[in-house]
Formats: structure tokens, sequence, C-alpha cells
């Protein structure tokens, strides 16, 4: 029997509730909900309620939602004095900062236009997106430590399917992507949420691998990229499973395919390329190489949005080195699906991949509970900003630096070797 349109709606929400968030009886839910630019995006207005009704069903006493309206953001740029541009709201980073604090949980749904500020001036652009950086630092911070459960789902929206599927009406766009979205979500089975789960442990089983290898550095090569990226004595592997200081696990993105660490900030040396699109504050930015030095990024150069690739590399002295460096085989669902999502989600998730900015506590053991000079000392980097970009391809190879010098294949042609 073929499943229903709703059915799948509401596999995909409880899979997100009980398999990813693993929201628990007792605790609350904010629901932060997609901005489009046509107001509240009617294709999502049904997964949030599905969020919300499947939220309930697993015991939180209160859901709360806060809505978006990218127009609006579009009228402040015509409308709004010209130096206004770093202020920022007042309650809202108050409010989740609490929310988080207070051990409540968070779901964050995804469906903006990629494109939405591509036509506006680069400067207020980085100055909005600056100013939302620094306002909203201490929740990054809480992120960071997985202070609570949390969790980033995605909803087609009407401008992102026409990008992704350019050349098809609005309503096939948007439900070609609802498709991919369960599909790359793995919703086959009748219990997404058990399926969901065997996924976690399968990679959980490739974290825990590489563990125990204490590399001391990886080794990348590819179609203009030449890196070795240096790795903290006391780095941890994570797969798409955490633990929040509740001791809640959690599975922080839906779709997830990768494990990941924390680079040395201080050790990254040579020359790398993007292998897809990266979109960006309404930006994409495309065919970009980034030259390291000490692990600071000295070049920067972009066939497309140069100009925000660099203000974004100049947010702070964090945002020129990594925080993050994640392996992602070539042969994912969302690779294999061929797409290009614009959307950092879907396609950090095709792609091994790196981010400039800050560093996951929880990638460093002891890192949660370190103070910042210590943090910095063991090699972890902070930022107001981290940015995920796309590296891996069919012809990434990657090699892990034993203690004693030796090398070993860790990826061949962007697959596995280990």
């Amino acid at each position: 029997m073929t499943p229903t349109f709703e059915s799948q709606l509401q596999q995909y929400a409880d899979a997100a509730v009980k398999a990813g968030l693993n929201l628990q009886p007792g605790q609350r839910l904010m629901v932060i909900g997609p901005r489009t630019t046509g107001g509240v995006s009617p294709e999502a207005v049904p997964l949030v309620r599905a969020i919300v009704r499947s939220a309930y069903r697993a015991g939180s006493p209160l859901v709360e939602v806060l809505w978006g309206d990218e127009a609006c953001q579009l009228i402040r740029f015509d409308e709004a004095p010209s130096d206004s541009f770093s202020q920022f709201s007042t309650w809202l980073p108050k409010a989740l900062v609490e929310h988080i604090e207070n051990g409540h949980a968070l779901l964050s749904v995804y469906a903006n236009d990629p494109d939405l500020f591509a036509a506006l001036p680069p400067e207020r652009v980085t100055e909005l997106q600056q100013a939302s950086s620094r306002a909203l630092q201490q929740f990054s911070e809480h992120i960071g430590r997985n202070s609570t459960n949390w969790l980033v789902v995605c909803a087609p929206a009407e401008r992102w399917a026409a990008k992704v599927f350019p050349g098809s009406d609005p309503s096939t766009a948007t439900a070609r992507l609802w498709d991919a979205i369960f599909s790359m979500s793995r919703l086959g089975d009748a219990d997404a949420a058990a399926s969901w789960s065997r996924h976690l442990d399968a990679l959980a089983s490739r974290s825990e691998m590489l563990n125990a290898k204490r590399y001391r550095a990886l080794k990348y090569r590819g179609p203009g990229t030449d890196l070795t990226i240096g790795l903290p004595e006391a780095h941890v592997w994570i797969s798409g499973r955490s633990v929040s200081a509740q001791g809640i696990p959690f599975a922080p993105n839906m779709p997830t395919e990768e494990v990941f660490t924390m680079p040395h900030k201080d050790r990254v040396d040579g020359v790398v390329r993007s292998s897809k699109p990266l979109s960006y504050a309404g930006v994409t930015i495309d065919d970009f190489t980034l030259r390291f030095a000490g692990g600071r990024i000295v070049e920067a150069q972009a066939a497309k949005g140069e100009a925000v690739l660099r203000k974004m590399i100049e947010s702070d002295e964090g945002a020129a080195r990594l925080g993050e460096l994640a392996l992602v085989p070539h042969s994912s669902p969302i690779s294999q699906s061929g797409l290009l999502f614009y959307n950092t989600l879907f396609d950090e998730n095709a792609a091994s991949h790196l981010a400039v900015g800050s560093a996951y506590r929880f990638t460093m053991k002891g890192g949660e509970a370190m103070s910042l000079e210590d943090f910095a000392a063991a090699g972890g980097n902070r930022s107001m900003i981290h940015v995920d970009f796309m590296i891996g391809s069919s012809h990434l190879d990657i090699d892990g630096v034993m203690a004693d010098g030796r090398s070993e294949p860790v990826m061949r042609s962007g697959e596995w070797e280990i």
C-alpha cells in the first residue's frame, strides 16, 4: 500500500521528535518555524503542526512556535535607515538562552530561499549577519556545548524547490523536494523512528573506530586540494548522535551521514577547494578556494560571491580558522541522489566537509568544562560563526597520520578504506 503524503509527513515528524530530538516526557519544546519570502511557508505549516502533535504525544507539557518572514527582512533593506543594520532583537537572544538554560528542547525547521539576499549590497548583508552572530553568541555557545537536545530539519519552500528543480512548475518542484526530503531522511520503513535509530547506531560504530585510531593529522588530496589538518591530542570523533548536558542522547541533524571532530586551530596548512556551492546569508558562494598557513586563512578566492566570502571570514579572529572537519562517503544517499540542495543540512551530508568558525566543545574530551583559555590552548577555535562548506567528491583521498608519523588510507576516491 502506497503511503499517503499525510502519513509520510507524520512519520517524518515522529522520527524527528522521537529518534532525532528524543524529546523527554515533561520537557518543553520550542519550534523555530521557517522564514520564507511569501510569509509563513504554506508548505512548512503542515510539518510544524505535525511536529507539535508528535511532541504533545511524547509528553511535552508546552510546545511554542516562533515564525519568521523573509519578506519583512527584504522590506527592512528597502526602507530601514542605512545605519541601522548593526541592530538586532533584544528579547530573542535572551529568550533562547533562558529556554535552553531551563533544560527545554529546541527544534528548527528550515525552508528558506537560498538566494534571498543575492541582489542586495554585500556589505549590508554582512553587517546584518554579524549583528545576528554577535547577539546570538551565548545561544550558539550553549548549542556548541549540547546544553540541551536540539535538532534541525527541513521543509520545502517554493523558491528553494525551484532552485533545486529548475524548469519544474512550482507545485511539481515542491512535491519533488518533499519526496527527496522523505527519502534522504530514511523514512522507508513503517517505523521510521526505529529505522533512524539503527542508522545512528551504524554511524556510532564508525566514530568508535576512528576514536581508536588517535590520528595526529589528516591529509587531503583532490582536485585543487592539498591540505593537512592537525588534530588536537584530546579530539573526539562524534557521529550523528550526541548527548546533552542532561544525559539525553539525540541527533542534532536530520538527515545525517557524517562523523566529525575538531581540527587544531593552529595546525592547518595548504589549500582546499570547494566541491559544492555554499548558501550563506541569502547569497550563493561558488567554486571557491581557501589557502591556510599556520591554521589561518591567508587567501580566499571565489568565482561567485567572493565579497561575501571575504566578509564572512573577517567576521572575527576565529572566523578565518577551522572549527570542524567531517567525513562523509561519496556513496551516501544524498550524494547518490545527484541533487544539489543549496542547503547546508543536506549538502554537507552528501560530501566530506569543513567548517570555518567556532568548534563544538563536545568534540574535545572535557571541552565542555574547560575555560575559554584552556580550550584555545588545547587547539579549540572560538568564533561568532560556524559555517560548513563541502570539499568531498569521488576524487578526494584522505590519509590518517599516526603519532609515529606513519600514514594509512582513511578514504580513497571518496569512500571509506579503514
